[in-house]
């Protein structure tokens, strides 16, 4: 056996699909098995492996055992001479793992290789090379000196940003995406050190294998998609300790007691600077457009009060203290619910959306505004004044906060994306029906071909043509067929593109999902068939936005509902259990089969789109598909209509 390729995966089920079809299409002049390690899964991964490639071997951990255990329990099986640990969220080209294999051959010095990685946009990754992570490499990379000078061999060492990334260099860190390593070597120096549970086992493994006489290759002369951030999100704090804290492992491990001292002590010192900054920073960003909402609006009506009361009655102290004390604040409040239910403190804002959510927390303050007795209704007049106030406020807070902070964007109406298809028609055709059910509004403004393999007129140009076609036709986002384009000619094509606003995705073959990513910094976006509509935040928003307008309406008319209902007592505790988002009022129906795991997770339901009452059980099967048939073509008046079917079961 020429080489295991071993894959760890965690819940990333259709990244994973797409990895193994492209392993499979590497595998060609070789003899390769496939092991797949399933750190116990819920995403229905191992049933997905099962059914679409029934060759692979497969290890179902009942627990997730992290990273080096389970590679390690594919390594101890592996038949191959040399191993690959790849990671489930890569794509790698036809020629990849022949051509790793034709250096290592040919290289008897060398006990691993690593690849050029680009992200899903195109980007070459950094992390494709490495040196190891010495006190003063570290010091540099921490504070910023590596980013600063990228190109210097003294600051920019963590990367090796001084070393050609097109030319073969020897190196001292290899990343763990992507370890192409001789199997005798790991039967002199041992496997992957298990104390690592995520991060730094690469740069053990590495380090272990200079030690063991071998050398580490960076090998560009084939490249991957490694959709940098979709096996584990980066960015947050958790993954800032966890990393560094591997880092102290190793430190402590292979770095003498003095330098290991210093090393912690530094890396403990980044770990909080930067979790401190990045709680700040994020703090700050969150909540300086509300701030500046609630303190517009509250000025507003600082001012209204006064000059209403002095138009009305001819007095200016005519309201109560406690109406500017304790009203407006629950005005304002309640409006910012809304709109943030609405998606106004998105980046990216509609106006519609924001009027949405100031009209409908207009309208719930109305309602609360007619439950209360005469003696606080204090004036409806102001109430009115207040919500154009408001409209005017929201609108030049994110004027002046997005032109100051870049933290929001305000947008006239939804524009819908402007989509080309690389690929044969009926492929194509089946990819816009897949990206025309969830809810991403597309566009197809043409489809490009490949090398002439296709005719006819929707071809709007060829694959080497994709940049020009781009720029005339306005391309929002490029979608390759993956069954019709080989693997490298995707990705070069993504490189000869180079930076430019389009986004790139890829659609493996006779699969439901679509998969790219929209920067380096950023986890693969993925385009679900059954899942979008519900897993989409403004959707979720608009749902709970639904559940309070409409529990404050139930509670409106309560008198009138109780009579009808099965359960009294029940009703009056779903209405808050329902406002308090404990519940909603629509939610999926339990069928307690294990693949129901990949539905949307959403908050629980009074009712469900099985009819309620029913008399004789549906089957699970029944059940399921209608649950999948709500997700996934989820719209609010399905809600309301599911509502309306079941009024009386309110108390469920």
């Amino acid at each position: 056996m020429d080489l295991s390729v071993i894959i760890v995966n965690y819940n990333v089920k259709h990244f994973l699909e797409q990895c193994l079809h492209s392993v499979y299409k590497s595998s060609d002049n070789l003899s390769v098995e496939i092991i797949v390690v399933d750190n116990n899964s819920v995403d229905g991964s191992c049933q997905m492996v099962h059914e679409k490639f029934p060759d692979v071997i497969q290890i179902e951990n009942k627990k997730n055992l992290g990273f080096s255990t389970a590679n390690n329990q594919g390594i101890k099986i592996a038949k191959g001479n040399y191993v690959l640990l790849l990671n489930p969220d890569t794509i790698v080209q036809e020629d990849t793992l022949f051509r790793c294999f034709e250096f290592m051959e040919n290289n008897p010095l060398a006990g691993s290789l690593g690849v050029k990685m680009i992200d899903g946009k195109g980007n070459f990754l950094p992390e494709s090379k490495r040196s190891l992570p010495t006190p003063a490499v570290s010091f540099f990379k921490i504070f910023g000196l590596s980013a600063l000078f990228p190109k210097s061999k003294i600051f920019g060492r963590y990367h090796l940003g001084y070393l050609d990334k097109e030319q073969v260099h020897s190196v001292e860190v290899l990343p763990g995406a992507f370890m192409f390593i001789r199997k005798k070597v790991l039967e002199e120096i041992g496997l992957l050190d298990e104390t690592f549970f995520m991060y730094g086992e690469d740069i053990d493994l590495s380090y272990r294998i200079i030690l063991g006489g071998y050398k580490n290759y960076y090998f560009p002369r084939t490249a991957i998609i490694h959709y940098k951030g979709e096996s584990t999100k980066k960015g947050s704090i958790n993954y800032v300790m966890v990393f560094y804290r591997a880092m102290i492992i190793f430190a402590r491990k292979h770095f003498s007691r003095k330098n290991a001292w210093l090393f912690s002590l530094l890396i403990n010192l980044a770990i909080y600077l930067r979790a401190s900054v990045s709680i700040l920073r994020r703090l700050f960003l969150n909540f300086i457009t509300p701030l500046f909402d609630a303190a517009l609006i509250y000025s507003g009506f600082l001012l209204l009060q006064p000059l209403w009361a002095h138009y009305k009655f001819r007095m200016e102290d005519y309201y109560p203290v406690e109406y500017l004390l304790y009203v407006v604040p629950v005005y304002v409040l309640i409006w910012i619910l809304f709109v943030y239910l609405a998606g106004g403190y998105e980046k990216k804002i509609y106006i519609s959306d924001l009027l949405r959510g100031i009209v409908f927390g207009s309208v719930g303050i109305l309602l609360i505004y007619a439950l209360l007795p005469e003696s606080l209704r204090y004036s409806r007049a102001l109430l009115l004044f207040g919500a154009l106030w408001a409209i005017f406020s929201f609108f030049l807070t994110r004027l002046i906060i997005g032109s100051i902070f870049k933290v929001t964007r305000l947008h006239f109406r939804k524009q819908k994306k402007r989509i080309a298809i690389a690929g044969s028609p009926d492929e194509s055709h089946r990819v816009m029906d897949i990206l025309k059910q969830v809810d991403i509004h597309p566009v197809l403004i043409g489809l490009v071909n490949y090398r002439g393999n296709w005719q006819g007129d929707q071809y709007i140009g060829n694959l080497d043509q994709l940049k020009d076609i781009s720029s005339i036709n306005r391309i929002d986002e490029i979608v390759f067929c993956a069954r019709d384009i080989p693997s490298q000619d995707i990705i070069s094509t993504m490189l000869a593109i180079g930076d430019t606003p389009v986004e790139f995705k890829i659609a493996p073959p006779e699969s439901l999902s679509v998969i790219g990513s929209s920067s380096i910094n950023t986890a693969g976006e993925l385009y679900v068939l059954h899942l979008n509509a519900l897993s989409s935040s403004i959707v979720r928003r608009k749902k709970k936005l639904f559940d309070i307008l409409i529990s404050l309406l139930i509670l409106g008319i309560s008198p009138f509902l109780l009579a009808l209902q099965k359960n009294p007592l029940g009703f009056i505790r779903n209405i808050f259990r329902v406002l308090f988002g404990v519940k909603s009022w629509i939610g999926l129906a339990e069928t307690g089969q294990e693949e129901d795991k990949i539905l949307p997770d959403i908050v629980p339901g009074i009712l469900t789109p099985v009819p309620a009452g029913k008399e004789k059980p549906l089957s699970g099967e029944t059940i399921k598909r209608m649950n999948l048939l709500y997700a996934k073509d989820y719209k609010i008046r399905n809600d309301l209509s599911i509502l309306l079917r079941d009024i009386k079961f309110l108390g469920n």
